[in-house]
């Protein structure tokens, strides 16, 4: 198998809950570290607080993909926030679907109750789903390729 360099690996935008069991600042930067460029998070108070324009700015600007992680249903501390964010990630679905990129540059999980994933755990699950993705095209189309990416 072939090695990648930081250039050649997908970017994924991470949204997530301040809830999602270990998911506090050293675990956040660990992560980041571990996946070097590749992986971007957002820590949120609540998933119910992002908004269609979060994600599509992450498209436009800098990730391959972007994904929400929510505390379990029924268990939201603000009563509908990752109900809302389903909602929300849906309507951003179609809105990318409408202009001809995948549905799945786009994704939403919603922990488990019963056996909660860490943050780390869900990251790893999300990167190898869209490993098959591809790389983003909004940035070949700049005719910069990747390196058209801004950085943030």
């Amino acid at each position: 198998m072939r090695e990648t360099n930081e250039k050649e690996r997908l970017l994924l935008a991470l949204f997530y809950c301040q809830n999602v069991p270990d998911s506090g600042e050293g675990q956040r930067q660990g992560l980041e570290k571990e996946y070097g460029g590749s992986l971007r998070l957002f820590p949120v108070p609540c998933s119910g607080r992002v908004e269609p324009q979060h994600l599509l700015r992450a498209l436009e600007e800098f990730a391959d993909a972007a994904y929400v992680i929510t505390c379990p249903e029924g268990a939201c501390r603000y009563f509908e926030g990752n109900l809302r964010a389903r909602k929300r990630v849906e309507r951003t679905r179609d809105l990318i679907a409408g202009i001809g990129l995948e549905r799945e540059r786009i994704g939403i999980l919603a922990l488990n109750a019963g056996s909660p994933k860490t943050l780390s755990e869900v990251a790893k699950d999300i990167m190898s789903v869209i490993g098959g993705l591809g790389f983003s095209p909004v940035f070949q189309g700049r005719g910069k390729g990747r390196e058209g990416r801004k950085v943030i």
